[in-house]
């Protein structure tokens, strides 16, 4: 095959021939997709981009409605709250407290539950230790209260106020002729709380009492045996401080359960494992002109002390514990305590009730 080759006018080389002709076709068709796919990506991409300012431009005009109707439906009749229902609530002031709740929730919906209205709503009740709102769509609301009873009265000066046990003052509306004394120096506003460790310790035990001894105490004070709680009838219980309150009081329970503890001017349970029945100077356990008297300090059975102390044995977890325990009214100073301790008993008995005023609560 011949080519030719020759200079143009510009010198330019051209080439010649069929050969020539068929390069140059093929040139043209290597070169031809690659230029047509760059203006199809450019519109790939301008399309892409479109689509996504139209999907921005819809989102932006969205968000107004969709919060709207979000607002609308937390507040609509759909879900507004009609039922309400709420538990835990007790004592003198249950009426108001229940009242005051329910006019809280009335404004609220299912899907706008306000914990912190409900709770100022009674913020003015003492006895409220916590709220809790649990909604039920659609119109149902559970309000579950937890209380702080009193356990005693708190004495200041001749002035008596409710007190709960964790040092609460409750104020005077809770005041009843069954709640024990404690004295203290100082009177806190209602609401606020004591900070007398000795008195916070009194509280404690005050609070573990068992339903049926809780109403027989009288006061609570501190002796030289420690704190001391003096049941209406005058007998004398040893706590010593406020550990194992629950041990301690079923150790009393168990005491005054035997009919050998008849009599007794004191029962010293700081040691629940070993609790003793002290009696005065003359007296001793087991007699029978004093069991009609001094059988227990229960103005009730002796069935009630006995269902008392198998009931609290069966709920308290301390008396599980391998700790022996000696039988109801011995240990220590035993049931037949000798006379000179019971002298000290009952002399020490004296000499504490005439002082609780000042010594009440440390």
């Amino acid at each position: 095959m011949d080519r030719g080759f020759a200079l143009g006018p510009a010198g330019r080389r051209h080439i010649g021939g069929a050969g020539g002709r068929g390069a140059l076709a093929r040139r043209r068709r290597q070169l031809l997709p690659g230029a047509l796919r760059a203006p199809a990506a450019a519109l790939r991409a301008l399309r892409s981009r479109r689509r996504l300012r139209i999907a921005a431009i819809c989102a932006v005009l969205a968000a107004p409605l969709l919060g709207g109707g979000w607002l609308w439906l937390r507040h609509s009749p759909l879900v507004a709250v009609d039922h309400v229902q709420i538990t835990g609530v007790h004592g003198a002031e249950a009426h108001a407290i229940e009242t005051a709740l329910r006019e809280a929730a009335k404004g609220m919906s299912t899907l706008d539950v306000q914990p912190g209205a409900l709770r100022a709503a009674v913020a003015r009740f003492p006895a409220v230790a916590a709220v809790r709102a649990l909604p039920s769509f659609p119109h149902s609301l559970r309000i579950e209260v937890t209380q702080q009873p009193p356990v005693a009265a708190l004495l200041v000066g001749g002035t008596r106020t409710a007190i709960s046990a964790g040092g609460v003052v409750l104020g005077t509306s809770l005041l009843s002729g069954s709640l024990p004394t404690v004295a203290d120096d100082v009177a806190p506003d209602p609401g606020s709380r004591v900070s007398d460790t000795l008195v916070l310790q009194a509280l404690a035990v005050l609070g573990a009492a068992p339903p049926a001894l809780d109403r027989l105490a009288e006061k609570a004070f501190f002796s030289t045996r420690g704190l001391t709680v003096q049941m209406r009838d005058g007998l004398l219980v040893y706590f010593g401080d406020a550990t194992r309150p629950h041990a301690k009081w079923l150790a009393l329970a168990s005491v005054l359960a035997d009919k050998s503890s008849a009599g007794a001017s004191y029962v010293d349970v700081r040691l629940p494992g070993k609790p003793a029945a002290g009696f005065p100077a003359g007296a001793g356990p087991s007699r029978p002109e004093e069991e009609a008297t001094g059988e227990s300090l229960q103005r009730d059975s002796e069935s009630t002390v006995s269902a008392l102390a198998a009931g609290l044995a069966a709920a308290n977890p301390e008396t599980k514990k391998s700790e022996p325990e000696e039988a109801p009214g011995t240990g220590e100073a035993g049931s037949a305590a000798s006379p000179s301790e019971g002298a000290e008993a009952s002399g020490a008995a004296g000499s504490e009730a005439a002082t609780d005023g000042s010594t009440g609560g440390g």
